[in-house]
């Protein structure tokens, strides 16, 4: 980047993301061959990163605060791997301050390390006052998260950090089409009322379960396409209806594909909890994200809200709304 700055601090807003159907089309190993396809949007649950320029006053360069407090005198000894890559990548020259908050955890299975990717590419760029698109914003978060970092993962999170909004989004090759699902506010109420977050108090790594699933993707070929069939369905079906009950199933049928591409994605608590869902009232779920942990997703008809919570008491259940912006500046100065 320029050393010339022109604003003196950045405050983004950056969504999570929920993901219905779809997860696993969107490895790049996979939809370089064949068609890939996700649906889900993004919610009101987000991470806030904020950029500020330090003063030359200090003896060290830039300081990173997360869950640690870092002070570094340079770009390599970042710690954080996200801010490590992005300023590298971005040929961040000057000094910056990073504050990092979240609405919910990390490694939650939300897509908040995209969020965060993207935030903060959002925020370095704006305070510098670099033009930088939606679709742009999203191909430099997988680029550096794939390309600079290595990271085993899908490509759906960033472009729904990016655009937000109820979508599906359709890979093919080395491209991607946002395709805006136009529900109403009312349409997208009655869907996310009987939608519930249940934190397993699982905390997982999401590469250890992609690399496992990335290299079993031959022997996963027939699954996959089933997943994206399905994904297909369950559009046409959102676009078409105005009773969403029919999501339990479709979830369920998902959860039963996405178990069989890695014995990682779920284990003995997640099932306890997934069947006690069950029992309680709601017709279907999965586990969001690559598995291992995190939060279940499950579809519940109002009248069994009650029974779902009183049982599940000791967990967190979280209630979320869908979102239609992504990214964006909330304070500048």
């Amino acid at each position: 980047m320029e050393d010339e700055k022109y604003l003196t601090m950045i405050i983004s807003k950056t969504p999570f993301r929920i993901s219905f159907i779809g997860g696993g089309t969107d490895f790049p190993d996979y939809y370089k061959k064949f068609p890939g396809l996700v649906v889900g949007g993004a919610i009101d649950k987000y991470c806030y990163v904020s950029v500020r320029f330090l003063p030359t006053v200090f003896k060290y360069k830039h300081r990173i605060v997360w869950s640690k407090n870092e002070v570094v005198r340079n770009n390599n000894q970042i710690i954080h791997p996200t801010v490590k890559a992005v300023f590298n990548y971005l040929k961040v020259k000057q000094g910056l301050e990073v504050h990092y908050q979240g609405d919910l955890q990390k490694n939650s299975g939300l897509g908040t390390s995209s969020s965060f990717c993207v935030g903060l590419i959002n925020s370095i760029k704006k305070i510098y006052q670099k033009k930088i698109n939606k679709s742009i914003l999203a191909k430099t978060a997988i680029r550096i998260e794939h390309d600079v970092m290595k990271e085993e993962s899908g490509s759906q999170d960033q472009i729904w950090a990016a655009y937000g909004g109820f979508n599906s989004i359709k890979f093919k090759g080395k491209s991607f089409i946002v395709n805006r699902l136009k529900l109403n506010k009312l349409k997208l109420s009655n869907l996310s009322k009987n939608l519930f977050l249940i934190y397993t108090g699982i905390n997982k790594f999401s590469h250890i379960v992609e690399k496992d699933k990335i290299l079993k993707l031959n022997k996963n070929l027939n699954y996959l396409d089933q997943i994206y069939n399905l994904a297909k369905s369950f559009e046409y079906e959102i676009k078409n209806n105005k009773n969403f009950d029919f999501i339990g199933e479709f979830l369920n049928e998902y959860w039963s594909l996405k178990k069989m591409l890695s014995n990682k994605v779920s284990n003995n608590r997640i099932n306890e909890i997934y069947n006690e869902a069950l029992k309680s009232g709601a017709t279907g779920g999965k586990i969001i994200g690559s598995g291992g942990g995190g939060f279940l997703l499950m579809y519940c008809k109002e009248r069994y809200h009650q029974s779902l919570k009183k049982k599940l008491q000791k967990l967190p259940l979280i209630k979320f709304n869908f979102v239609e912006e992504g990214s964006k500046i909330i304070f500048k100065t």
